[in-house]
């Protein structure tokens, strides 16, 4: 995609970058946080992005979510869902796993495979929808729409890029591309003025973001854009690919609080939410069971 030669294209900015770094959650568990509570406001809709890998031993067993939707990537091996429902899914590498938590939803994930990696972004929700009826959808890797030119390839799992758009319907409107640069290529992605926009680099250590002149900016950093219509990137590198995920969603602007398991709009929800769930109740009906 080539930059427009209008003069009235804003390019966004970088307003700010950060290296993630990589941390034990507990035994065989190793998590990057992409996004801490002191940026959640900075990134509306966004909640959550964590980068995972974990231990044939380690897992997650039946916990509760309510009031957001969730995205689950997978990059190598694979994880086993199953929720209370009876539904079972592994998403192995390159799938994708949209989760809506709605009113509530109570589910584990486990490693399928050794080896293991993947990101999960939590996304909230609009206060009408957070109660909505839980759902799940999976797509397979061979179902992502992708496209390349130029050097770059892109694969759609949300939103549009390159002239293909994902089938994908997001309740809180965004796009989630995955971005990977040959050496010396760049790309020139529109996004809508007022959305909130970020990209995660996965792979790579020249990555140069809004201009050729920028500093270079290498993998596991979060880089913040500010408003504008055109995320400019260039990979500088002579040698390897620069691959990173561009997220940008349409903000909400309405109280959030997140407290564990749950998002919701105050601690009030926060506390009925918590009741609920351990008086198996609107929602969570099905905690009886577990």
């Amino acid at each position: 995609m080539s930059p427009s030669s209008e003069d009235n294209i804003v390019t966004r900015q970088v307003i700010k970058s950060f290296f993630v770094k990589l941390q034990e959650e507990g035994e065989g568990s190793l998590v990057r946080n992409a996004i801490t509570e002191m940026d959640q406001k900075l990134l509306d809709p966004f909640v959550l992005l964590v980068e995972f890998s974990f231990s044939l031993s380690v897992g997650y067993p039946d916990h509760p979510h309510r009031g957001f939707e969730s995205l689950t990537y997978m990059l190598k091996g694979g994880i086993i869902h199953k929720d209370l429902k009876g539904q079972k899914s592994i998403i192995k590498a390159g799938d994708v796993q949209w989760m809506t938590a709605g009113r509530g939803i109570i589910h584990s994930e486990y490693p399928e495979q050794e080896v293991n990696n993947g990101l999960q972004l939590w996304i909230n929700l609009p206060s009408i929808h957070r109660m909505m009826e839980p759902k799940n959808l999976e797509l397979s890797g061979s179902e992502i729409q992708r496209a390349e030119e130029d050097g770059v390839e892109v694969k759609v799992i949300a939103g549009d890029s390159m002239g293909i758009k994902s089938p994908s319907h997001t309740t809180t409107p965004m796009m989630y591309l995955d971005f990977t640069l040959k050496p010396g290529s760049q790309t020139h992605q529109t996004v809508p003025y007022s959305w909130t926009a970020f990209a995660y680099i996965l792979e790579g250590d020249e990555g140069v973001f809004s201009s050729m002149n920028s500093s270079a900016i290498s993998a596991h950093h979060v880089v913040v854009f500010g408003p504008g219509e055109l995320v400019s990137v260039w990979n500088k590198s002579s040698s390897r690919s620069l691959r990173f995920l561009l997220i940008a969603g349409e903000p909400i602007g309405e109280p959030m609080v997140q407290s564990g398991p749950f998002v919701m709009s105050s601690q009030a929800e926060i506390d009925m939410a918590f009741e609920d769930y351990q008086n198996a109740k609107n929602g969570f009906e099905m905690a009886k069971s577990s």
